[in-house]
């Protein structure tokens, strides 16, 4: 029986196609990019591309299949088409079982899929020369051996050439696939280095900027700050009256405080690590003592156990408070009151209508420590709001979440 019945123009076409249509799952190094290829229904398309495969199969079997024939080859052939359903997982036994339809029945687009389908997953394995290697011998040769033999030379000729295309097209065709998806991850690799090398870039500028910043608080900031305390110790140390000596006492231990705050902070700029947390809410009763206005301080069901974030944002509060009632409502009273319920601490932070006129000396400020207590409290999970009260004086409320 002649198998070589089915015309070369009809057979190549939509095998190799078909075959590598679907992308590998386990040796592709394009594996990464199955995700954004396939649908947002990966098990539906499998079960598509399935039925797809073995009905082409059938289809090219079924229009060559002569009239009268055995059963035998019949049945090789069906195989062969549903043995289509294996070549993921099974792709070189998928062309074993798809082999003798091919070589004793009609099978040839299905042993050409699943060579295809075995060049895109092994692509230069032995097993796709192995693979490709059975689909041009079952081209080439004829079953039964007696028909083989009666073909000329010019026929055995022709079947081998065309036995390199029916072989070769597969094989091509899914390397070609395969080429594609390397050159498709290499170049999403290329976009991830690039994003990494614009991170780094964007990091070193902000390393340099926190530099330059912390040169020039050291600089001049911690200069002038210096220069203050000294001057506070040397008035302290002059005979002056006692109030100028509490007023010295207080400027000194004030200036000594910030300078080591802002030694701190100048570290944290050089290195880019995070700040460690010098401010704590135990510490309001001293804050309150230096703070240069009158205050009454009420603590609710505050504990003990704060968490060191929620801490100095409620002591920042307070302290912003304190010195925006000393600048802007000379001679008032400030109210500081600190409560706590089961899962938010509340600071609050009023003052009196100011008794006196402003001092013109006060520098007036740019209104970055409203923005910066807005800013931390976002940072937390909280909520910050200021407003002027009806007596005419202002009022702070920040709430912070202990989650």
């Amino acid at each position: 029986m002649t198998t070589q019945g089915v015309s070369l123009a009809g057979a190549p076409v939509g095998g190799p196609g078909s075959g590598t249509a679907d992308p590998p799952r386990d040796t592709t190094p394009a594996l990464s990019l199955r995700s954004r290829i396939l649908t947002r229904h990966p098990a539906l398309t499998a079960v598509a591309m399935d039925v797809l495969f073995v009905a082409v199969a059938v289809l090219d079997v079924w229009l060559v299949i002569p009239e009268e024939a055995p059963s035998y080859p019949i049945y090789l052939s069906a195989a062969s088409c549903v043995a289509l359903l294996l070549r993921r997982r099974l792709p070189f036994t998928t062309v074993l079982l798809a082999v003798p339809g091919f070589f004793a029945g009609w099978a040839q687009l299905a042993a050409m899929l699943a060579l295809g389908y075995l060049a895109l997953r092994k692509q230069f394995h032995w097993h796709t020369w192995v693979g490709a290697a059975l689909v041009w011998l079952c081209r080439f040769f004829l079953w039964p051996v007696s028909d083989f033999l009666d073909l000329t030379w010019r026929i055995h000729v022709l079947d081998a050439m065309y036995g390199v295309i029916v072989a070769g097209m597969p094989v091509a065709i899914g390397l070609l696939i395969a080429a594609r998806w390397e050159l498709a991850a290499k170049l999403e690799e290329l976009a991830a280095s690039r994003d990494r090398e614009r991170q780094l870039h964007a990091q070193a500028v902000r390393a340099e900027e926190r530099a330059r910043l912390a040169r020039e608080m050291h600089d001049v900031v911690s200069h002038d700050i210096t220069l203050i305390a000294m001057q506070a110790g040397v008035l302290s140390a002059a005979k002056v009256d006692t109030q100028a000596k509490e007023t010295a006492d207080t400027i000194r231990t004030l200036s000594t405080r910030t300078l080591e705050e802002l030694r701190g902070l100048v570290g944290v700029l050089r290195s880019g690590a995070d700040m460690a947390v010098q401010a704590d809410l135990r510490d309001l009763d001293e804050l309150v003592q230096y703070a240069g206005v009158p205050v009454r301080l009420t603590m609710e069901n505050v504990p003990a156990d704060l968490p060191a974030p929620i801490s100095a944002a409620a002591y920042r509060t307070v302290q912003e408070g304190l010195t925006n009632v000393r600048k802007h409502a000379p001679g008032a009273t400030a109210y500081v009151q600190v409560s706590a319920t089961c899962d938010t601490l509340t600071v609050e932070v009023r003052n009196d209508k100011p008794q006196a006129r402003r001092n013109a000396a006060i520098p007036r400020g740019g209104g970055y420590g409203l923005a910066g207590l807005t800013e931390r409290a976002k940072l937390l999970g909280g909520t910050f709001e200021s407003e002027c009260t009806e007596d005419g004086g202002f009022r702070i409320r920040a709430t912070y979440p202990f989650d």
